[in-house]
């Protein structure tokens, strides 16, 4: 892959309005970029990204007196920066000065090549071995050192894969339902009253009153030849019922909305490291006790 492949990040970003805070994306610029136990080297300035797919393939430090650019694949990456766990600040010293303008030609990429394998040896007898891959590199055909070379620029260009620990965590969203209804109307119910009322009625009076000087009835009238009746009609009052419907009440129906507090239980998961050790192995980080190594068969 040529240098031609690449675009900065920071132009990515400018040109076409990339979002490098969106969730997925990852944006190193100004992370503190560390090497061999811990100690500063510099800082991340940029990053040199495949125009096609936007992986990041090399990271572009600031170092203090110089630019360079160290491939991904050499990157430990977590929250606190970026780590380049065997590269010190001596074999940064001997890497190229990188400039956008200038370029990353193929000499200056082989350069960098030597000085980062060579990096990768172990120490011995305190002294780290610079120049040891490089020179059982030399000593070899020359198709095993293309098969080599091959081999660590796949490494160095891949992106460093993270194990991400998941947790389940509640999301409570609310959802709106007829939780019951009212419909009112009504009916008529009867009950019994009484109700006093003075009605009044003739009633006849008869008087009688004694002749007191006794006189001769008319000529001619005889005794029981002829009989007399009066009538006199009596009038009485009577109850007359009758009824009118009053408004007592008036009903008036609305809704109003209250709030209550509801308390929902469900079951999360999360996951949680397993780390299998073999024989005495001492790894950064973990809390588990050494006095009982795992080991695997």
């Amino acid at each position: 892959m040529s240098e031609n492949d690449f675009v900065r990040l920071s132009d990515l970003t400018r040109d076409q309005s990339y979002d490098t805070s969106a969730e997925g994306v990852y944006d190193p610029t100004g992370d503190t970029a560390y090497g061999t136990n811990g100690e500063r080297i510099g800082t991340v300035r940029d990053a040199l990204v495949e125009y096609d797919t936007g992986l990041i393939r090399y990271f572009l430090i600031d170092a203090n007196s110089k630019q360079v650019l160290i491939p991904v694949g050499n990157a430990r990456i977590d929250d606190q920066g970026v780590y380049f766990d065997q590269l010190t600040t001596e074999q940064v010293g001997r890497m190229q000065t990188y400039s956008f303008e200038e370029g990353y030609g193929p000499a200056a990429q082989e350069a960098d090549e030597r000085v980062l394998r060579g990096a990768q040896t172990t120490e011995a007898s305190g002294e780290r071995v610079l120049h040891a891959a490089q020179t059982n590199v030399q000593a070899t055909s020359p198709d095993i050192q293309d098969e080599a070379q091959t081999s660590y620029r796949e490494q160095a260009l891949r992106t460093p894969d993270k194990l991400r620990l998941l947790e389940e965590r509640l999301v409570v969203n609310k959802d709106r339902f007829v939780a019951g209804s009212i419909e009112i109307s009504k009916h008529v119910e009867t009950r019994q009253e009484q109700v006093n009322v003075a009605l009044q009625r003739e009633e006849v009076v008869i008087e009688r009153h004694p002749v007191a000087e006794t006189r001769v009835a008319a000529e001619g009238v005889v005794l029981g030849s002829a009989s007399e009746t009066i009538q006199v009609d009596l009038e009485a009052e009577r109850a007359k019922i009758g009824k009118e419907a009053y408004v007592t009440e008036e009903i008036g129906l609305g809704k109003r909305t209250v709030t209550e507090n509801q308390t929902v239980t469900e079951t999360v998961g999360r996951e949680v490291l397993d780390v299998t050790k073999t024989g005495e192995v001492r790894v950064e980080g973990d809390q588990t006790s050494m006095t009982n190594p795992k080991t695997t068969s």
